[in-house]
């Protein structure tokens, strides 16, 4: 009863979903036909990978798709962290300022940069200094604050995070964003604008390479590899920082001309295919997630009425417990390890315990039906992914019925 009764107030928002979907549905179709995909660029190479005519093509596809001069699209980059941390090796160096304007980066960052803890091959051991303004409490950028600090000290890199990853508060949209590239580019003109795509791949008709970012990036098992790729991830964006950032993927010298496919190049093409839709679906169980449980009393980020840039939702549960059973049940309604009770743990990367609830086909994919949250007040359970728009409905039931069984569902 209580989806039936969301999905008839959530009509409308569905409709401008499906008008994303297809618009970006048709970007993506031009550019494998611009590019003349065939049956040749499935083959898989071994060894060094020189001369590899599909993972290439594959490349121009994606610079062709997020709005950039060029790309890297690799089995090898093993998540969307080790993807932006890539970005950053390769374009700074000893002696460069890194400026991060939408707060503190996402928690696996925080090592790889220096924010916490003294890891060796941290940006900070490699004498790379760091400062952040935080956002404002309404989410939006401090451009007073951005303002004071970019004149401070020049950044040779400045970082924006797309989503809101495990804070409670508005995703950067792409107005959003154009907005502050352009406030960024007035004040810094010779620094490169890297923004952490994550999650919003396809959310909405324009990435932020479209808009002025000079490097994004993120992981193809979320959003662009639409449930089929197996691993990788992808960095978009202006050809010199892509050649910088080749040379500190593989080695200079070498740079985007090494790396053999291995025979994974079909699925990436195929996942990009598919992630429009794929996306949509996963944005369609957000938002009837988001109306049902604001319609029951509970915080929700964003509301269901809001416009969406990035497949996450974030719900506050208010107890350890619900936040639990949350998790436990999307557990229970995914297709694989059904029967697994996921518990908080120590994950490598996060500073508080984590629960996390992904019985997904591709470990971590979290384009499939996924739910995590540190464990730490106010309980902030953030979900996202979705397959399909039924797989993720039934998921919700689940994650429902548990909150039900327990007595810990508000009413």
């Amino acid at each position: 009863m209580l989806i039936k009764e969301a999905e008839q107030r959530v009509k409308l928002q569905f409709e401008k979903l499906e008008e994303t979907e297809y618009i970006n549905s048709k970007k993506v179709l031009n550019a494998f036909r611009n590019h003349g995909i065939n049956e040749a660029h499935f083959a898989p190479t071994s060894g060094y990978g020189y001369d590899d005519f599909g993972r290439d093509t594959l490349e121009k596809v994606f610079a062709e798709v997020f709005g950039g001069e060029d790309a890297i699209v690799r089995h090898t980059i093993t998540s969307g962290t080790h993807a932006l941390t890539t970005v950053l090796f390769g374009l700074l160096e000893t002696g460069d300022h890194l400026l991060a304007v939408s707060g503190k980066p996402y928690d696996t960052l925080e090592e790889a940069i220096g924010i916490r803890g003294d890891a060796h091959g941290s940006l900070k051991r490699y004498g790379v200094t760091y400062s952040q303004v935080d956002l404002l409490e309404s989410g939006l950028p401090d451009y007073e604050n951005i303002e004071k600090a970019l004149k401070e000290k020049q950044p040779k890199v400045v970082m924006m995070q797309r989503s809101k990853g495990y804070a409670f508060r508005k995703s950067l949209d792409i107005n959003e964003i154009e907005k502050l590239v352009k406030f960024i580019r007035n004040l810094c003109p010779d620094c490169y604008i890297f923004a952490d795509n994550c999650y919003g791949e396809f959310c909405e008709t324009k990435e932020p390479t479209d808009v002025g970012v000079d490097v994004i990036a993120g992981s193809l098992i979320k959003n662009p590899g639409g449930g089929i790729a197996p691993t990788g991830g992808y960095i978009v964006g202006a050809s010199d920082a892509i050649e910088r950032i080749a040379n500190r993927l593989t080695s200079p010298g070498i740079g985007k001309e090494g790396g053999a496919s291995l025979g994974v190049t079909k699925s990436f093409f195929q996942g990009l295919f598919m992630a429009p839709a794929v996306v949509c679906s996963a944005l369609k169980t957000a938002v009837l997630t988001a109306d049902i449980f604001e319609n029951l009393g509970y915080s929700v980020c964003p509301s269901s009425k809001e416009s969406r840039t990035d497949i996450i939702q974030a719900i506050v549960l208010e107890k350890k417990e619900r936040l639990i059973k949350f998790c436990q049940g999307i557990q229970k309604g995914s297709p694989v390890d059904s029967n697994v009770l996921p518990e908080p743990w120590a994950m490598p990367g996060y500073a508080h315990e984590v629960i996390m609830a992904a019985g997904a086909f591709t470990q971590g994919s979290s384009i499939e039906l996924s739910a995590d949250g540190p464990i730490k007040e106010p309980y902030c359970v953030y979900m996202q992914g979705g397959l399909t728009y039924s797989y993720g409905k039934l998921g919700i039931q689940s994650a429902i019925s548990f909150l039900e069984q327990e007595n810990l569902l508000k009413k």
